[in-house]
């Protein structure tokens, strides 16, 4: 059976748009409308009375997915939920938590009229969730960002861009070999968007700045330290360090201190992490922040648009911004920390 998420796709708009245009309740672009009633016709949809007597209800409430898996960083997550809430507060609307990765679930929320649209977060690269978002009447937002084509808009920082920014900074301070300190084990294994992104921008810009770079899970606890002895071990030669593990910047910290590998005159950490994360540690590291909270009110924001019948982009990624601090001026004294915006 044909549905109106197969129009939406089709006419490359989303399910409100299609609403929108059959309802005549709100204004929208002549190409959009012509766009639509070829995908209509061509498809041979015909709407039916429930389902409009459905689309017509309203809740108030919009379904996050938060499926709370292992491996994940507790503390960012919920930062974005707290941005998420905020900000839908501010358009009228409360927040209905899910925290199973069952489908089944968003699936029961949606068609049980308990919410308006769908947030889902925790995207993997090729996430079967997105095949039922898609058939679903309600409009839904990822707050990630998975490969091939995007039929659902999605909000996200842009993790490739901050392994480019990263890998910039290392080279700036004289770092030829730098390892990629990232995820645990089980995150990079579910390819989970965000750590496969970062991955792909850390050594695209390594192959274009000449450098030799090489990724290593890590676990977010104690044992961060037993990962840096054996990528030492395994090349004494890597001098630069890329961190992407709030857990374990801690212990990686200590242990390339211990080491020698890291000092105020040379320094060799770029930390990819909340702000609060990076001034926690003992001495200076530059670090490129996550900006959890802005990431969970823009995803918001994109939501109650497509509430509202509107049309926001496709993907929407907040641009990361390197924080110096280990900066050493000509007298040998730590600059004050400065912030970079990804050119």
């Amino acid at each position: 059976m044909v549905t109106i998420a197969d129009v939406a796709e089709e006419a490359g708009v989303s399910i409100s748009t299609v609403s929108y245009v059959m309802s005549g309740k709100r204004t929208i672009s002549p190409e959009t409308r012509r766009r639509v009633e070829r995908a209509i016709a061509s498809l041979g949809f015909s709407p039916h009375a429930g389902a409009r007597s459905l689309a017509s209800r309203s809740t108030s409430v919009i379904g996050l997915q938060i499926p709370l898996r292992t491996g994940v960083d507790v503390h960012v997550v919920m930062e974005v939920v707290t941005g998420v809430v905020a900000r839908a507060r501010t358009h009228g609307y409360d927040i209905l938590l899910l925290t199973s990765d069952d489908p089944r679930g968003m699936e029961r929320a949606a068609k049980g009229s308990m919410v308006d649209a769908l947030l889902v977060m925790d995207i993997e690269s090729d996430d079967p969730r997105i095949g039922i978002l898609s058939h679903l009447e309600q409009p839904s937002v990822l707050i990630g960002l998975p490969e091939g084509r995007r039929t659902i808009p999605c909000v996200d920082f842009d993790f490739e861009e901050a392994g480019w920014l990263a890998v910039d900074r290392l080279k700036a301070q004289g770092h030829r070999r730098v390892a990629l300190i990232g995820s645990p084990a089980e995150v990079m294994a579910r390819h989970t968007a965000y750590a496969d992104r970062l991955a792909r921008g850390f050594l695209a810009a390594c192959a274009a700045a000449g450098m030799t770079g090489s990724i290593h899970p890590c676990p977010s606890n104690a044992e961060a330290a037993d990962v840096v002895d054996a990528v030492i071990a395994e090349d004494p030669q890597i001098t630069g360090f890329f961190v992407h593990n709030e857990g374990a910047l801690p212990h990686v910290y200590a242990r390339l201190v211990e080491a020698g590998k890291h000092t105020a005159s040379a320094p060799s950490i770029v930390a990819l992490c909340p702000e609060d994360v990076a001034l926690s540690v003992p001495g200076p590291v530059d670090s490129i922040a996550i900006p959890a909270e802005a990431m969970g009110a823009a995803a918001a924001d994109v939501i109650c648009e497509l509430i509202d019948g509107g049309t926001p982009p496709g993907v929407r990624l907040i641009a990361p911004t390197l924080t110096v601090r280990t900066a050493v001026t000509a007298t040998g004294k730590p600059a004050k920390p400065k912030r970079r915006a990804a050119s």
